[in-house]
């Protein structure tokens, strides 16, 4: 398999292959936030992936109302039979970020509503409930219109941090919003704006507007921003290895942070290499190589 090369001296990096592959060449502790966006309902296209890890009882870290992760992953399972599918192929990737992170990093997992209450009871276990700091509610006006039930216009972010006692945020640096009622308060608050909350009220990407790269899952960059803002420094190493069209990459480049993104489509990896600066970044190409005939 092609080395990955990556240092926290060099470049950006963005790989082209299998994240797993890639997770796995990266040292510990290395990096200050993680945000994915996993394909929803991997499951239901995957079937029962070979992935499973395994952890002996008096090793496993205990989550919700003491079980451990193998008792918490086997009631789900039972529950739901996608289950498996899905989480059998995200959970190692999880397992890597938890390990990536630094002493005061902070995940950021990107779902939406028929996944997240499987993913907080995990990460609980993973990561320990007392790490669990948010679950943001990211809320926009696009999309289906159902007449048939409350339409759904909002995704959930859940926010963990790897040390609940060491963990760096600073709200200050964060872009504020207008207030809903800038009438109730004073001229000088409504001129400078409000923090935001855990709900993010915030449109889609236009698709006609200057962000718009034509890939189809494509995140605004004002709703990364924000975690960036608040959960890193500049200089520190954000990494994403479901990167997609690489909105992560070009809100960390434009705030001095340095990134490491990973996708297994040549159509990202394309979107990608058009949209963030090519002398800042180097790009791996970490798919098997053919072996050669005899």
């Amino acid at each position: 398999m092609p080395a990955l090369g990556w240092s926290r001296d060099g470049p950006s990096l963005v790989v082209h292959g299998d994240n797993l592959a890639a997770l796995e060449q990266l040292p510990a502790e290395s990096f200050q936030l993680i945000y994915i966006d996993p394909p929803f309902n991997t499951g239901r296209i995957q079937r029962r992936q070979s992935l499973r890890t395994t952890r002996s009882p008096s090793g496993g870290r205990v989550g919700f109302q003491g079980r451990t992760y193998e008792t918490v992953k086997g009631a789900l399972s039972a529950y739901d039979d996608v289950f498996a599918d899905y989480w059998e192929f995200l959970e190692p990737r999880l397992e890597h970020a938890h390990r990536l992170l630094t002493r005061s990093g902070t995940l950021y997992l990107h779902l939406d509503y028929r996944e997240v209450h499987y993913a907080k009871v995990l990460l609980d276990a993973l990561f320990g409930r007392d790490a669990f700091l948010n679950e943001i509610i990211w809320a926009y006006d696009y999309g289906a219109r159902s007449k048939s039930r409350w339409p759904a216009k909002h995704d959930n972010v859940l926010v963990y941090v790897k040390d609940p006692k060491r963990y760096f945020f600073d709200s200050a640096e964060v872009d504020r919003e207008p207030y809903m009622a800038p009438g109730l308060v004073t001229p000088e608050k409504a001129a400078r704006g409000k923090l935001p909350t855990d709900v993010w009220w915030h449109t889609i990407v236009s698709p006609t507007g200057r962000e718009k790269t034509g890939y189809a899952t494509q995140k605004p960059e004002g709703i990364v921003r924000r975690m960036v803002q608040a959960s890193t420094r500049p200089g520190d190493w954000v990494l994403d290895f479901f990167a997609g069209s690489g909105t992560l990459g070009a809100v960390a480049h434009a705030l001095r942070r340095r990134f490491v993104l990973v996708d297994s489509s040549g159509d990202a990896v394309g979107v990608m290499r058009s949209r963030l600066p090519g002398d800042d970044v180097r790009f791996v190409d970490l798919r098997p190589r053919p072996s050669a005939s005899g």
